[in-house]
């Protein structure tokens, strides 16, 4: 039988995509669940998209913009995007505050 699971920040999978912080907190052949912080000026790696998944960023403090090698999506907090499969993307902060995105994507894909 499944239960919850909690995940401290203390056990995520820490990584960097350029400047960009990243936290990966949960990673299954359903989904994956992380966070991503930008300081200002900075941009993150491209992330060159996910086969067959979808990718949701919700912006949860600063200004964020979302880029996607043609257009630019500005997100604000509270504001959310949804990423179709395959589409590269980075997130930029042109902003004077950091920006913080939570991230999730499915269905998952290999655990690496």
């Amino acid at each position: 039988m499944s239960k919850p699971t909690i995940i401290r920040k203390s056990d995520a999978k820490v990584f960097h995509e350029g400047p960009e912080l990243c936290h990966e907190y949960l990673r299954n052949d359903a989904l994956w669940f992380g966070s991503s912080l930008v300081n200002p000026g900075d941009t993150g790696a491209v992330d060159p998209g996910h086969a067959n998944s979808w990718e949701i960023f919700y912006c949860v403090s600063g200004e964020g913009i979302i880029d996607d090698g043609e257009n630019e999506y500005p997100l604000q907090a509270g504001d959310t995007i949804a990423i179709p499969p395959s589409i590269p993307h980075r997130i930029h902060n042109r902003g004077t505050e950091p920006v913080l995105m939570v991230w999730a994507g499915g269905p998952g894909e290999n655990v690496e």
